[in-house]
C-alpha cells in the first residue's frame, strides 16, 4: 500500500493531488475518506511515528465524525491515547 492509493479518494475531490504533509488534507481524509482510504492511511501510520503524532493532534483538535474510532486505531498502533479525553463535537461545531 502506498500514499498514491489515497489520491482517488472522494475526500480529495477539489484537490489537484495528494499532499500528506498538509494537515488540512489529512483532516479531509479523516472526515470524508472511504474505508479503503482509511485502511491505506492506517497502514502508512503503522510505520510512520510522525504521521501518527499528526493524526493524533488532528483528531484532538479538529471536529471529525469518528474521533474515538481514530483514537482507538492510534492506540492499536502503540500511541498513548486517552479514549475518554475531550474531543471536538462534530455535530455541534459543523453545519451538519
Amino acid at each position: 500500500m502506498s500514499a498514491a492509493e489515497i489520491e482517488t479518494s472522494r475526500a480529495l475531490w477539489n484537490r489537484s493531488g495528494l499532499d500528506l504533509d498538509s494537515d488540512e488534507v489529512l483532516a479531509r481524509v479523516l472526515e470524508r475518506g472511504e474505508m479503503e482510504t482509511w485502511r491505506v492511511l492506517y497502514r502508512l501510520a503503522r510505520t510512520d511515528a510522525r504521521l501518527r503524532a499528526r493524526l493524533r493532534r488532528i483528531v484532538l483538535t479538529v471536529p471529525l465524525p469518528l474521533p474515538r474510532f481514530w483514537l482507538a486505531a492510534l492506540a492499536s498502533l502503540g500511541e498513548a491515547v486517552d479514549l475518554s479525553t475531550d474531543v471536538p463535537d462534530y455535530y455541534r461545531e459543523t453545519g451538519v
